[in-house]
This record gives structure tokens, C-alpha cells and sequence, in this order.
């Protein structure tokens, strides 16, 4: 019996990767040297997976960026602004296209899928020129081939390459990118000959947006697209890979039907309904790659559960073509638990990193062959026994005052517009008042000082001390800069999510389960395995102490409870919605007591919510409802002059504007710069908001310093469709990637445009 591994996660487990990265990128190290670093992770990555017994392996889903971008460069459609004058594409052209450069933007990052990894959206017209300009998918196959390991090579798909574009700037927003089929089509057919004369057996296509709502027309495109690529792909066997959710049944139609196509990967752990279609119609003679290990969570898989499951799979498609999977790429999970060394041992059973899963996959794998491991399958249902029935995962508590939500939909009783009213009273703020979305640059001393406290090698006096030393410095460059309302920078904290995490009750956390969100950027999830509360107050003290440094407005910073869900490993042994409601529970008590501290402006971010929004149109209603509900819970009991903010970033977020509006928070800072503005379209549709609103002005993914006047004319797009009196001025997200040499010039420009704005505004009166 098989074995098949979608994809693995590239940082390294010690984020080499991402040293090398940045290291490359601040000019500090050569081109050579991390491409040295990658190949040594590609190797080891093989290695293990080889040593594991998975005979499917894959290569090509090591990126430097992201696959989408590295699609973008095999086909040669680098954006015009880039300056590339064709030839094989090298680091400068594709990190400016992922990063930008001191002279021109980024292209748009959105989030892949309803995950909290993200993808550089191709920009694509009727003159894009496409070229084969990037042979990566080759090189790698041959490098795995030479160090003894004959892989799967992994493109992603045609179709859902064109599905995840948007039209370049300049071209009609009902383009159709599915026309430009037929151009990107011998691309894929000159990438498959080299894989082939190459020695390749197999091909793996990642067509992921099979799994959405599509329209006739683009489920059509499938079968038009691998009927063209059939010659091409003679002798050779086809895998087409999906993920994250069920298929429809037209979509599942579809796909067992593409011409050429020898197998078939399915996610059986988000897709369940999926396996009614495959039981009630399979083709014969045809693979199904079962996806039962999760490759989106980190808990032990119930083994005994998925060998059942994988057992009435194989009555169906039989013995010989049935392959174990993981459900998607391992991408979203941590590396290696091995790593764990502060985990207890009763959690730590519980659990299961990426080489765990391989590890999974090769035990089920072998127990379909009739070489069950019975001390392994026997050590697995121990561990799922345990969690089930461990104290320590269940707070009665918790669960009472979770199940007395229910009756209420926890709504301020004063409308935004009386609110507003009130909170400038007592604010008193310019027109177009200036703010920062939280995070100030986390620095080498800053990060050194939080790593000494961790590991008690400076006392917490020295620490209060120097982080009190780091919010003055942050709370005097704002005043200086002339920022209407302060952060105090969060200097105290790694990650929005896990510090608070750390301090909610029903949480684990790692010391090396870093994932990849975006580029070199890791996250480290933490895990919620119990019920949650608040034991104490989490930013109380450091938020009082910022405000007491300035007599300008202070916000309180909070992270919103879909966040800190939708960023997290949540346990899979209740429904999500009542984890929310817990995390809503504690943050509320949380902006209660920030409230009476004399904190009148709190913001609870919520950049995650529409991350969470479930692939299928038919579940959003229930999901948004829950979501939007436990947002308002945090903030219900609160007084009218203060001041909730919200802050959302890196979606679309247009098909939800109505559920914002429904969060009924006071302010709402939101990305837009970097999506060229997409956000202000659904303004001109006529929507009405009456709320505050700081579409962001500047992208801070992005080194680059926009000037006064490029500021200024994104506000007066904004002024074009919004009204003078809600509209805040603001950076696109946190600062804490940039540099203090990015991050001052760039704030002082955004002022510097919002005081030029508010004297057209008077003048004009």
C-alpha cells in the first residue's frame, strides 16, 4: 500500500529559511549563500520523507516566497513596473514583485484560501506576454533525482492559477482570465516535456479552487485545459491534488472525468461529504489519494478511526489504487515535535507535528498492507483516550457562562452615531485624525531583552524597566511626529496572538512550532486544547503605564476573539463557534477592566475574520453570525464615550461589508493600499457607513517610503466616497516587520498629508 506526502513546510525547523532570508535581503550574506541553505532543507526534507517509507514524494513545493509567485515566474507574467527584460528570472525581479523596491509597489498579498498563509496575486491582461522564465520545477526534480530520491513534481494547476489572479491595473475588471488559457498552456506543456525527458514519472497539479462554487463555465475550463495537455502528458501519471473542503458534486463530475488524468487527491478530514461521491462513483482502474491525516492542525490522528475509513475506501476503489495521504500540504503545521522540549508529556501525546504526520501516513499506509505496527496503533488510541478524559480539558465554568449566551445578540445600546458624538466630546480629534494600527519595530535589543526574561537571565525589574524605556521611546516619536491618537508599540510582545495565548487558560504553547505566513514571516499558533478564561488582566498594566506617559489618547491593544481563534491549533472536539464564544468571554473581561483603568480608546483586532469565512457560500451566514456576535460580546458592557476600534487586513473583504458594519465597532482601520484600492469600491456602490473608517494609506509589507503626495492622493480617493468627519488616516497594518530608517519617514509623510488634506478641507468650507 502507498503512501503520498502533498506538501512540507519550507522554514526549516529552526527557521533557517527564514534567517537566510532575511540575512540575503538586508544585503548581509549572497545569493549563493541562500540558495546553500535551501538546498541543504530541500535535501533533508527528501531524506526524511524517504527514510519514512513514502513512496509518493514531492518536490517543487519549496518556495523562496510563495508557490503562487513561483507559478508567476515559470510563466514569465512579471508586472511591466519591474523593469524585467526576459531571461531566466532571477532573486532581484522576484523579490520586488513579493516585496517591492524603492521605486515601485508590491504586487497584491492576500490570504490563500481560509488559511493564514498568504500568495502574491498575479496580475494578468490580454498583453501579458507569458515566456518560460523560471525553471525551478526541473531543477529541483533533477537535484532530488541526484541525491538518490525520485519525486512527484508539483505545479499548481492551470485553472486555479488564472482563478486566483486579478486583472493587472488598467485592465477591465470583467476581463476574463480563464480566456488566457490557450497562452499559458504551452508553458505547462514545455515544463512537463523537461520533467519528462528528465526521468519523471509523475506529475502532481494543485487545483485547489475545485473545491469552490464554480459556475459552468469555469468548471468547463478544467476539462478544456487537460484535454489540451493530454498529448503532452502521455506517459506520464497525472495527480490532480485538491484541498480544504468537500467537492461539489458537479466539480467531483468534473474531475474524474479530465482526460489524461491517472489519480485523484482528495481532503477527507474538511471534505468528508466528498466521500459519498467517491463510494456512490469512481472511475476504475483510477487512484484515489485519500487525504485522511490533517495537514491543517496538530493533533494526533485517530488512527483506528482513519484505518476504518480507509478500509471502506478501499472496497470501493481497491486495493491497488488506493494511496494514503495527508488531507493538504503539511504547510500549515509545525515541523517537528522533537523540537518540544517545554511541552509536558500528557499534552505532548496529544499531538503531532509535520514529521509526525509523515510518520501517520506510513503507519496507516502499511496497516492497509497488512503490516499493522500494533504498539504504534496501540500508543495512538492511549493518547486519544487520554485527551478525552483528561480534567484539565474541561471547565465547567466556563461552559455555563458560554451556554448563557445564548438569547442575547449583545448589541451597544446607543447607535455609532450618538456614540460618535459622544467620543469626540471627549477625545476632541482633528478632522482626519492620524493613528497607527499597534506594533512599533521590533528591534535585535528588544527582542534580546523579552529572550533574556523567558530563559531568567535578567530579573523582571530589568525587564519592566527596559520594556517602560522602549514604550517612551515609541510614545515620544508618535508626539513628535504629531499622531493624534498613541500606541504604546507592544514591546512586550512576539506575536498578537500568543501573548495573549500565554495568559488565557486552555492553552499550550511551543518553543519552535513556527509556521510560515507570508515570505520569511513565521507565526508560532498556539494551541487551544481546553476550555478558556481569563485568570488575571493581561495588558492592563502596560497600556495604564503608556497613557500616563502622554496627555494624547491611548488606545488599549486587543486581540479579537475570531483572531485568536482562526490563529490558532483549536481543538477539534467541540465546534469552533463555542471556542469563540469562550475567547469573547475573556476579552471582554479584559476591555472592561482597560475601561476602568481610564483607557477611552481600545482596539480589538480582528484581522482574521474573514480569513475564517468557510469556502462554500451556503456556510458563510452561520459562520459570520458567530463570528460577528462574539466581536460584539467583547466590547457590549462598555460606556459611550469609549472609543472600540477594530482593525482587519490581507482579504477581500468586499462580499462581508455588511457583516462589518454589523460588528458595529466605532473605528474600523482596514488594508487597502496594497489591493489598489479595492476596498473603496464597494463605497462606490453606494453602500452607506456611517462608522469611523482608516483605510490603510500605505503599504508597511514593503520597504519602500511613499512620498506626502502619494499619500495624499489615496486620501482624497477616500474623500471621494467617504465623509471627511469618519475618515481616519492610517498605515495599512502593524509596523513591527519594518525598520525605525522606513518607519519614521514614512509616518512623518502620512501626517505630513493628512495636515495638508485637513487645510483643503477648511479652505474649502
Amino acid at each position: 500500500m502507498a503512501s503520498h506526502i502533498v506538501g512540507y513546510p519550507r522554514m526549516g525547523p529552526k527557521r533557517e529559511l527564514k534567517f537566510a532570508l532575511e540575512s540575503f535581503w538586508d544585503q548581509k550574506s549572497s545569493a549563493d549563500d541562500l540558495q546553500k541553505v535551501a538546498a541543504g532543507l530541500r535535501s533533508s526534507i527528501w531524506k526524511q520523507m524517504a527514510d519514512a517509507g513514502i513512496k509518493y514524494i514531492p518536490s517543487n513545493t519549496f518556495s523562496y516566497y510563495d508557490q503562487v509567485l513561483d507559478a508567476t515566474a515559470m510563466l514569465g507574467a512579471v508586472p511591466p513596473r519591474y523593469g524585467w527584460n526576459g531571461g531566466e528570472i532571477g532573486f532581484d525581479t522576484y523579490f520586488s514583485m513579493a516585496r517591492g523596491n524603492a521605486s515601485v509597489p508590491a504586487m497584491e498579498m492576500t490570504k490563500w484560501f481560509d488559511t493564514n498563509y498568504h500568495f502574491i496575486v498575479p496580475e494578468l491582461g490580454p498583453d501579458v506576454k507569458f515566456s518560460y522564465a523560471s525553471h525551478k520545477a526541473v531543477d529541483e526534480y533533477k537535484e532530488a533525482k541526484a541525491l538518490g530520491v525520485n519525486t512527484v513534481p508539483v505545479l499548481v494547476g492551470p485553472v486555479s492559477y488564472l482563478l486566483l489572479s486579478k486583472p493587472a491595473k488598467g485592465v477591465e475588471k470583467t476581463f476574463s482570465l480563464l480566456s488566457l488559457l490557450p497562452k499559458i498552456l504551452p508553458i505547462y506543456k514545455e515544463v512537463i516535456s523537461e520533467l519528462k525527458a528528465a526521468g519523471a514519472s509523475w506529475i502532481q497539479f494543485d487545483e485547489p479552487t475545485l473545491v469552490l462554487d464554480l459556475e459552468a463555465h469555469q468548471l468547463q475550463a478544467f476539462s478544456a485545459a487537460y484535454a489540451d495537455l493530454e498529448s503532452t502528458l502521455s506517459g506520464l501519471n497525472v495527480l490532480i491534488e485538491t484541498y480544504f473542503a468537500d467537492l461539489t458534486s458537479d466539480a467531483y463530475k468534473t474531475l474524474i472525468e479530465l482526460k489524461g488524468v491517472t489519480a485523484y487527491g482528495l481532503d477527507l478530514v474538511r471534505g468528508t461529504k466528498t466521500i459519498d461521491l467517491v463510494k456512490s462513483n469512481f472511475p476504475k482502474g483510477k487512484f484515489l489519494f485519500a487525504g485522511v491525516v490533517d495537514g491543517r492542525n496538530i493533533w494526533a490522528n485517530d488512527l483506528a478511526s482513519s484505518l476504518s475509513t480507509l478500509q471502506a475506501l478501499e472496497a470501493v476503489v481497491g486495493k491497488e489504487n488506493l494511496v494514503v495521504s495527508t488531507s493538504c500540504s503539511l504547510l500549515h503545521t509545525a515541523v517537528d515535535l522533537v523540537n518540544e522540549t517545554k511541552l509536558d508529556d500528557e499534552i505532548k501525546s496529544w499531538l503531532a507535528f509535520a514529521a509526525q504526520k509523515v510518520v501517520e501516513v506510513n503507519a496507516l499506509a502499511k496497516a492497509l498492507a497488512g503490516q499493522k505496527d500494533e504498539a504504534f496503533f496501540a500508543s495512538n488510541a492511549a493518547a486519544q483516550a487520554s485527551r478525552k478524559s483528561s480534567p484539565r480539558v474541561t471547565n465547567e465554568s466556563v461552559q455555563k457562562a458560554a451556554a448563557a449566551l445564548k438569547g442575547s445578540d449583545h448589541r451597544r445600546t446607543t447607535n455609532v452615531s450618538a456614540r460618535l458624538d459622544a467620543q469626540q466630546k471627549k477625545l476632541n480629534l482633528p478632522i482626519l485624525p492620524t493613528t497607527t494600527i499597534g506594533s512599533f519595530p521590533q528591534t535585535l535589543e528588544l527582542r534580546r531583552v523579552r529572550r533574556e526574561f523567558k530563559a531568567n537571565k535578567i530579573s523582571e525589574d530589568d525587564y519592566v524597566k527596559a520594556i517602560k524605556e522602549e514604550i517612551k521611546k515609541v510614545v515620544d516619536l508618535q508626539e513628535e511626529l504629531d499622531i493624534d491618537v498613541l500606541v504604546h508599540g507592544e514591546p512586550e510582545r512576539n506575536d498578537m496572538v500568543e501573548y495573549f495565548g500565554e495568559q488565557l487558560s486552555g492553552f499550550a504553547f511551543t518553543v519552535n512550532g513556527w509556521v510560515q505566513s507570508y515570505g520569511s514571516r513565521c507565526v508560532k499558533p498556539p494551541i487551544i486544547y481546553g476550555d478558556v478564561s481569563r485568570p488575571k488582566p493581561m495588558t492592563v498594566f502596560w497600556s495604564s503605564t503608556a497613557q500616563s506617559m502622554t496627555k494624547r489618547p491611548m488606545k488599549g491593544m486587543l486581540t479579537g476573539p475570531v483572531t485568536i481563534l482562526n490563529w490558532s491549533f483549536v481543538r477539534n472536539d467541540q465546534p469552533r463557534f463555542e471556542t469563540c464564544y469562550q475567547i469573547a468571554l475573556a476579552i471582554k473581561d479584559e476591555v472592561e477592566d482597560l475601561e476602568k483603568a481610564g483607557i477611552n480608546v481600545i482596539q480589538i483586532d480582528e484581522a482574521a475574520l474573514r480569513e475564517g469565512l468557510p469556502l462554500r457560500k451556503s456556510e458563510h451566514t452561520f459562520y459570520l453570525k458567530w463570528a460577528v456576535h462574539s466581536f460584539r460580546i467583547t466590547n457590549v458592557g462598555v460606556k459611550d464615550t469609549t472609543q472600540i476600534h477594530t482593525h482587519m487586513c490581507y482579504s477581500n473583504f468586499n462580499d462581508i461589508i455588511h457583516s462589518i458594519i454589523d460588528m458595529d465597532a466605532d473605528v474600523i482601520t482596514i488594508e487597502n493600499s496594497r489591493s489598489d484600492e479595492k476596498l473603496l469600491s464597494v463605497f462606490r456602490e453606494g453602500v452607506k457607513y456611517g462608522a469611523g473608517i482608516g483605510p490603510g494609506v500605505y503599504d508597511i509589507h514593503s520597504p519602500r517610503i511613499p512620498s506626502t503626495e502619494e499619500i495624499a492622493d489615496r486620501i482624497n480617493k477616500m474623500l471621494a466616497v467617504l465623509e471627511s468627519n469618519i475618515l481616519w488616516v492610517n498605515p495599512d497594518c502593524g509596523l513591527k516587520t519594518r525598520k525605525y530608517a522606513e518607519v519614521k519617514p514614512a509616518l512623518n509623510n502620512m501626517v505630513a498629508a493628512a495636515k495638508l488634506l485637513r487645510l483643503q478641507l477648511a479652505s474649502a468650507k
